[in-house]
């Protein structure tokens, strides 16, 4: 039977990479994200995966929101089998001062709001008897940085809640486990790079260089590897696997 996925954050980078992987896979792929009602977001998507998918518009921090797009689905498609939570934000800041609105728009949408999709989604991976909740952490998860409080924190309690919806699922077949990438060469980390460009006036190369450096095997992560390792963790052979995180960190404390 074709399972059906929702992916969170899925118009870029990670999210973008699953969505792709997974519909050539021949699942159905449903992406909800904030842009979701973007037309020329949409194309540009379409475009990648090749095909047309189902996209709408979901803002993962509210309640209706969510309820709105899983109904969606569900209308759509009868069910929902997969739930990939890739949907994330990141900003820095000492605690000393740190903003609350900093603190609760990083909790609300990387901790949150995977909380909420996955409580929207369960009760019908529990009746199914069958059902693959991914969520997308850090190995920020695992160690801390300066001026990282609120995101180290979010990515932290991912694994937590992860622990429990995993504890709560095993007996109907449903499984629930984190990935965490140290630094993957996504649209946000290109970002990064631009910004340090502008800064220093450092050339793209030596900057690229310093990223690549950063964890032992010299390379950065691709967001393709993530995406493979969700379709393994999502597909029938990953049954044992749960309550389980798995740093991609390539060697790489960060």
């Amino acid at each position: 039977m074709t399972k059906v996925a929702i992916i969170t954050g899925g118009l870029s980078g990670m999210g973008l990479a699953v969505a792709k992987r997974l519909h050539s896979a021949g699942t159905v792929v449903c992406i909800g994200a904030r842009r979701g009602d973007d037309a020329d977001a949409i194309a540009k998507l379409h475009a990648a995966i090749g095909a047309p998918i189902m996209v709408g518009a979901l803002d993962v921090r509210d309640s209706q929101s969510v309820a709105a797009f899983v109904d969606r689905v569900i209308a759509a498609h009868g069910r929902v089998d997969i739930l990939v939570n890739t949907a994330g934000v990141y900003e820095e800041s000492a605690v000393i001062e740190h903003p609350d609105a900093m603190w609760d728009a990083t909790i609300d949408t990387n901790l949150t709001g995977s909380f909420k999709m996955i409580r929207a989604v369960m009760a019908g991976m529990v009746a199914q008897k069958w059902g693959r909740i991914v969520n997308l952490a850090s190995v920020a998860a695992h160690q801390g940085m300066p001026n990282n409080a609120a995101y180290c924190a979010s990515k932290a309690g991912l694994l937590g809640l992860g622990r429990c919806v995993s504890l709560e699922g095993a007996a109907h077949g449903v499984t629930c486990t984190s990935i965490s990438p140290t630094w993957v060469e996504t649209e946000m980390l290109k970002q990064f790079v631009d910004q340090e460009i502008a800064e220093t006036g450092a050339p793209r190369a030596q900057v690229r260089a310093k990223y690549e450096a950063s964890n032992p095997q010299g390379a950065l992560v691709q967001p393709e590897e993530i995406a493979d390792l969700v379709a393994f963790l999502v597909s029938d052979a990953g049954r044992a696997i749960t309550m389980e995180d798995i740093q991609v960190n390539a060697g790489s404390l960060w």
